[in-house]
């Protein structure tokens, strides 16, 4: 398995919510299994039936984000290349069809948001500018059809 690169900000992130789900959620589900306990015969009782899965969801969870961070090289901010956009670079690209400028930070998948202008590593268009520098043009597949980006500006 390649290490999955990240920043700094994310990888906290992912620490403070694997925090949460193991101090936090555990005992709230906890509660709800003591809870639904004490209502009774187990075979036919949905509340303890429903408690048990979210715990199996929850458990789930934990160990995904505890494989993530296990598995996480941080980007050290001052390694981010203006010459090449890569992971934590701040682009600013425009689409060529309808000359729209748009500009994102390319983070990790778990703290992807294109609202916020956070555009995953994964993502058709993150993949797809991975290693462009300013001038360049790149594509996109999408449902509607090939997408043209060109790429004019990368900074930290």
């Amino acid at each position: 398995m390649a290490l999955k690169k990240m920043s700094r900000d994310s990888y906290e992130k992912l620490l403070a919510e694997l925090d949460d789900l193991k101090i936090n959620k555990r005992k709230e589900v906890a509660e709800r299994l003591k809870v639904a306990r004490s209502y009774g015969d187990l075979s036919e009782n949905a509340e303890y039936d429903e408690a048990k899965n979210e715990q199996a969801i929850l458990e789930a969870q934990i160990a995904e984000l505890q494989y993530t961070i296990d598995n996480a090289e941080i980007v050290d901010e001052s390694s981010i290349s203006v010459d090449e956009i890569g992971m934590s670079s701040k682009i600013t690209i425009k689409r060529l069809d309808n000359g729209k400028i748009e500009t994102f930070t390319i983070v990790g998948t778990n703290h992807a948001n294109v609202r916020e202008g956070k555009l995953s590593d994964e993502s058709p268009i993150g993949k797809a500018a991975m290693k462009k520098k300013v001038g360049d043009i790149f594509m996109v597949e999408a449902p509607a059809g090939e997408l043209k980006f060109e790429v004019l500006e990368i900074s930290k």
